[in-house]
Formats: structure tokens, C-alpha cells, sequence
């Protein structure tokens, strides 16, 4: 065997043995979720002995899947929409205006993505509830600050790739800046913001703490703010848990797979041509 096909042959093997390790906690949280409390614990890493399909209705039940579903989307959708408008717009603002200020701008804004979240959450909520901006409302506004950082750094890196000629173009066909923008520059940024999404919505989805301080009304409880009440202060249901986190997974998991292939090129072109 050549020394190329070797190393094709281990680069195959350490990439097999890397996605079998990413993997396989997924393939336990399936298996577990058609095991009743006591299997879980004795026949932990292998496929249930019966299989108990009653956990899902019962985690879809307890959950109240729809209402928290519907909560989560609602929130995702509007937070990355909103994200996406404005973090491109002010990307291109900063990328095309050649100055001190703007590259001051830009800097500061890639500096906010080293402060900590838990650094400012409490002073946040309470300056949040004082103004009465709780619940779906305020989680959207602070959803929206906390990302638009990272997402005008990719799309700042991004739009440094792109000409100024093509706004020089469109500008002499008589477009505006706004019109250049959506129609000239934005459609070129199919890739990173499919990216922008795709980051986004996986925090969003999965977020805990965040919700957990700010919404306080129970119709408006997200999927992970839904699943805390199966760990009780005594007991924990471990078997609707499980199910109730395929069930929270399934959708992000269909974005992830409709959408993946764009992620690469995208956080490719925020991070090195910045």
C-alpha cells in the first residue's frame, strides 16, 4: 500500500472514530427514550430489552409540546430575522464607510463578544422588569443584543470579500444605498447568513438560562424551560426527559441538515477575511 493511500486510510479511520464519538451520546438519548426508569440505569449504552413507546405521548403531554413549541419557534424566528436584518445592514454600513470611526465600531463590537453573558444578566433582568419588558418581548430585544456581535463580525468579513465596484454599478443604474443593499449585496451573502441562522438558532433553541430569567409567565415557557419539570427536587423522570429531548432536537436537527452546507463557507468568510 503507497503512503497516500495509507494516509487516506487513517485520515478515514480517525474521522470514522470521531464521528462515532459525536454521535453515539445522541444514539444513547434515542435509545433511552424507549426504556422505562429502571432499564435506563441497568442497560445504559445498548438498545432497550422492551421497547416502550408510551414516553413520548406522555413527555409530549407533559411538555405541552405545542404551546412550548410554538413559544420556541416564535421566539427563534423573530430573534434571527431581526438579527439578520440588522447585523447585515450594519456589517455593510461599517465594511463600505472607510474610516477611523467605523473600524473603531466594528472592533468594539468584536470586543462585546468576550464579555460574559453572566457578567450582565442580572443588572439586565432587573433594569428589563423595571421597564416591564419580560417574557416573549424582552427575550426577543436581549436575544437580539447578544448576537448581533458575532453576526456583524461574520458578515463584516464577509462583505470585505465583495467589490465596491458592483455598489458603483448599481449606484449609476440609479439605486439607492438601501436598494443596492437588498438587492446587489444581501443576495451575495446567501452563505453566511445561512451561517448567521444556523448559530443562532441553535443557542436560541437550546437556551436555558436566559428565558429562565426573564420569562415568568407560564403560557409563554419555552421547550428547555418545559423540560426542567421533569427533574423534580426528589425524583427525576429520566425516561420522559429523554423523550422530550428527541422530541426538542427533531427540528434543529432538520435545519441543520437542509441547511449545513453552507456553514463552512460561510464561517470561512467571516473569520478569515476579516
Amino acid at each position: 500500500m503507497s503512503s497516500v493511500k495509507r494516509h487516506k486510510s487513517l485520515v478515514l479511520l480517525m474521522g470514522t472514530i470521531l464521528s462515532l464519538t459525536w454521535i453515539y451520546p445522541f444514539v444513547i438519548i434515542l435509545f433511552g427514550s424507549f426504556k422505562n426508569r429502571s432499564e435506563i440505569f441497568t442497560n445504559t449504552l445498548w438498545i432497550p430489552k422492551d421497547v416502550i413507546t408510551e414516553n413520548y405521548p406522555k413527555a409530549y403531554d407533559s411538555l405541552e409540546f405545542a404551546s412550548s413549541f410554538f413559544n420556541s419557534l416564535l421566539i427563534t424566528t423573530v430573534s434571527i430575522i431581526i438579527i439578520v436584518i440588522f447585523s447585515s445592514m450594519a456589517a455593510y454600513a461599517l465594511a463600505r464607510k472607510k474610516s477611523k470611526t467605523s473600524n473603531i465600531i466594528y472592533f468594539m463590537c468584536a470586543l462585546t463578544m468576550l464579555i460574559p453573558f453572566q457578567s450582565v444578566m442580572i443588572p439586565l433582568v432587573s433594569m428589563f422588569g423595571q421597564v416591564d419588558l419580560l417574557n416573549r418581548f424582552g427575550l426577543v430585544i436581549m436575544n437580539w443584543g447578544f448576537a448581533t456581535s458575532m453576526s456583524i463580525f461574520l458578515y463584516y468579513g464577509a462583505m470585505r470579500s465583495i467589490s465596491i465596484s458592483l455598489d458603483e454599478a448599481a449606484y449609476l443604474d440609479g439605486g439607492n444605498p438601501i436598494q443596492i443593499f437588498w438587492q446587489v449585496i444581501f443576495p451575495i451573502l446567501k452563505p453566511t447568513t445561512v451561517t448567521v441562522i444556523i448559530l443562532n438558532a441553535i443557542r436560541l433553541w437550546n437556551d436555558f438560562l436566559l428565558p429562565s430569567l426573564v420569562v415568568n409567565k407560564d403560557g409563554m415557557r419555552t421547550i428547555p424551560l418545559r423540560m426542567y419539570y421533569f427533574f423534580g427536587e426528589y425524583t427525576v423522570q429520566w425516561e420522559l426527559a429523554l423523550a422530550g429531548l428527541v422530541l426538542a432536537i427533531i427540528p434543529i436537527i432538520i435545519l441543520y441538515i437542509f441547511l449545513q452546507r453552507y456553514i463552512v463557507e460561510g464561517v470561512t468568510e467571516g473569520a478569515t477575511k476579516s
